[in-house]
């Protein structure tokens, strides 16, 4: 990879070189010239992309692509550099999250973080995390984890997983914002019969049910939400967005819902 990226940077740079050159002087000297400006042009390229390279492999060192993080073995330590897509909760020095990259997700269970660093952490913020891999009733996550805020933003657009219902395929974009389309609900409860914590929400799809989670730390606070999902009523279709949680299986956790 590195001798290729040099190559194509090399000949890129020699070929601008050329291009630059005074055109009377190619007239007259053209087969020289030309000839040592491309060696002249083709070393000082190999130099920068060699020193490119090398300067993205060092930032790099040590930090786990997301297939290298699936790859890891339970209980491993990881190294992870992931982007800040929602904020859970915050409790004495100690807060979870939802993050996410290009490639995939990874959800950050009780993280060293102060309420003053916490407060930085808004959507799209880049950190690399280092913790340890772990798992919860199916759920895989980091713990035990420390974190340092990096250059760099991305928030991620809900992945339409509603084909992958029911498939074991589905859980490869585990914690992942998703969306499914054209639900119908089935059901509505609350967590202790009674409003005020978890709202768990039963929809259904060409004749099969699956559970989905208003997770009350999440995004109870926002009563506008709240009521919207402890109003649905059984027939209702609804598109829904969320994070792919896993709890013995799919548990999205809600944070968007469109009723149509």
């Amino acid at each position: 990879m590195k001798k290729t990226l040099a190559v194509v940077l090399t000949m890129g740079l020699a070929l601008s070189f050329v291009g630059c050159g005074d055109k009377a002087a190619e007239v007259t000297e053209a087969p020289v010239e030309a000839a040592s400006v491309v060696e002249e042009a083709a070393t000082v390229a190999e130099s920068v992309a060699e020193e490119v390279v090398e300067e993205a492999e060092a930032k790099a060192e040590g930090v786990m692509t997301y297939a290298e993080y699936a790859a890891a073995e339970l209980d491993s330590e990881v190294v992870v550099e992931t982007y800040v897509q929602a904020k859970q909760s915050w409790w004495e020095d100690k807060a979870t999250f939802y993050t996410q990259d290009e490639d995939g997700a990874y959800f950050i269970y009780e993280m060293a973080c102060s309420q003053e660093d916490y407060d930085k952490l808004v959507p799209g913020t880049k950190i690399k995390v280092s913790g340890v891999k772990s798992e919860w009733s199916g759920e895989v996550e980091i713990v035990d984890a420390t974190f340092e805020i990096e250059d760099g933003n991305f928030v991620a657009e809900a992945k339409d997983a509603t084909d992958l219902l029911g498939k074991d395929e589905l859980i490869d974009l585990q914690n992942q914002l998703v969306s499914f389309k054209d639900m119908t609900v089935e059901a509505v409860a609350y967590k202790n019969e009674q409003p005020g914590d978890d709202i768990y929400v039963t929809l259904s799809k060409d004749g099969a049910s699956y559970e989905f989670c208003l997770e009350y730390y999440l995004n109870g606070s926002d009563e506008e939400f709240y009521n919207l999902v402890g109003g649905l009523t059984a027939g209702q279709t609804v598109d829904v967005e969320g994070f792919l949680y896993w709890y013995e299986g799919a548990n999205p956790h809600i944070t968007k819902v469109t009723v149509k």
